[in-house]
């Protein structure tokens, strides 16, 4: 149950990052250079959580096989 809860929680931390990095996308059309960098940087940090995701993900799908 642990791991699930986990996984939630990094489900959630996800979902606020994209949030964040949403709102730096809209200054950086805008002309915030600096937004820019913001966003970048929360993307590279978005496909690192993605993939520890998946990797979570991957393990719940297996202990329920079991």
């Amino acid at each position: 149950m642990s791991d699930t809860n986990g996984f939630l929680n990094s489900w959630n931390e996800f979902k606020v990052l994209v949030e964040s990095v949403e709102v730096d996308v809209h200054k950086n059309l805008k002309g915030n250079k600096s937004a820019g960098v913001r966003t970048r940087k929360g993307l590279r940090l978005a496909k690192k959580l993605a993939s520890d995701l998946i990797k979570q993900s991957m393990t719940l799908g297996s202990d329920t096989a079991e």
